[in-house]
């Protein structure tokens, strides 16, 4: 099997998993609980949270565990607007974010009456900081913007951007940082960046596991009543064996990041030999990240395509995981390129640090023969 569909999610470490079966085994006390049980599982979620805020470089205040990218979105977007309806009603975010992204601004607009401004990116999946500070205005209470774009993998002006908002402090800035956590840095502190989303299974870790980072100082309205863990911001039980493996997966795939280039190689090579095949248009930017590479079929369906090379046990995908089952167009390469026979013909390779160059000649030939077989097919 080659799995080349990593940004829908990565096979967890081994280690990962351990780390999740121990603590459940050995620490499965309550951490609001009284007794040793408790203390010690109190201990390992301080120990965790005190893990990933050395990893971030933030403070351990700063770090929640949720339960993966949509609620870390959810929660810092409707969690800061809400709370902060008082000072303006208008957002911003753009045309390629992410639907829990998306979604959450679009219900915002439609039922509690705030307004949405969604930028457009160019030819390079890429938001103009300029575009950006005409949109702001004195209402402005939220911006929104993804540091790698799950589709296409573009990679956002993050600094600029919050630059920019120094100059706004009206403005809040959230960024899903789900694809980008684990490949490319990112500098909270820095960047100017008030709220931060990040998912585990999107680096090795478990599913229904994530993180937020929350600048100090900031205040959400909860969308979760109860006894107010985590500060509040989630109540609900704690998962001390999810926020334990969620440390384990970041430290491990941090240290891959730091010692692995094989991912700029195996990427290299794909860009290059699918964009000498005929039929085939590269949609992602010279410049985007080493893990994403989607191009467009024009003429062939892509869920004909994925199931042809799936019969290959090589497996890929269309859109992004949470739209493909849809059969909807990329919004994000139409967003680009504004030709929806692209946006509908799109496939998306993702890769992780296992896979290599070899594993890359096998999927660039097999998708050379199966464009092939399918254009006669059409013939």
């Amino acid at each position: 099997m080659i799995y080349f569909d990593n940004s829908a999610t990565t096979k967890p470490y081994r280690e990962v998993i351990e780390s999740f079966v121990k603590v459940s085994e050995d620490y499965f006390g309550n951490p609001s609980s009284l007794h040793g049980l408790g203390a010690n599982a109190e201990k390992l979620l301080s120990q965790a949270r005190k893990q990933i805020a050395g990893l971030l470089s933030v403070k351990e205040a700063e770090v929640f565990f949720t339960s993966g990218g949509t609620e870390g979105n959810n929660i810092a977007i409707k969690g800061s607007v809400l709370s902060r309806s008082g000072r303006g009603k208008h957002i911003i975010t753009t045309e390629i974010e992410h639907a829990s992204v998306r979604a959450a601004c679009e219900q915002l607009e439609a039922e509690f009456g705030f307004e949405v401004t969604f930028l457009k990116p160019d030819r390079d999946g890429k938001i103009s900081p300029k575009d950006l500070k005409e949109a702001l205005r004195e209402d402005t209470i939220l911006v929104s913007v993804m540091h790698v774009n799950n589709e296409v993998g573009s990679i956002q002006p993050i600094e600029d951007i919050g630059a920019i908002l120094k100059e706004y402090p009206n403005a809040l800035f959230h960024v899903d940082h789900v694809q980008g956590a684990g490949k490319i840095p990112l500098n909270l502190k820095n960047s100017g960046i008030d709220l931060c989303t990040l998912s585990a299974h999107k680096f090795h870790g478990l599913k229904g596991t994530g993180i937020i980072f929350i600048k100090e100082g900031i205040r959400l309205f909860p969308l979760f009543s109860g006894g107010s863990q985590e500060s509040g911001i989630r109540s609900g039980t704690e998962n001390v064996a999810g926020a334990v493996s969620v440390a384990k997966a970041l430290r491990m795939v941090t240290e891959d990041r730091n010692s692995n280039n094989r991912l700029k190689e195996v990427n290299s090579y794909l860009r290059e030999s699918l964009d000498a095949i005929n039929g085939i248009e590269i949609n992602s930017p010279a410049e985007a990240v080493s893990h994403i590479l989607n191009f467009s079929l024009p003429g062939i369906k892509s869920e004909v395509f994925v199931h042809a090379l799936e019969e290959r046990n090589i497996y890929v995908s269309t859109t992004s995981a949470c739209s493909s089952r849809k059969k909807s167009v990329s919004k994000t390469v139409y967003s680009m390129f504004d030709s929806e026979e692209r946006a509908e013909s799109t496939v998306r390779i993702s890769l992780s640090y296992q896979n290599t160059l070899q594993e890359a000649r096998a999927v660039v030939q097999a998708i050379a023969e199966t464009v092939s077989k399918l254009k006669s097919v059409m013939r």
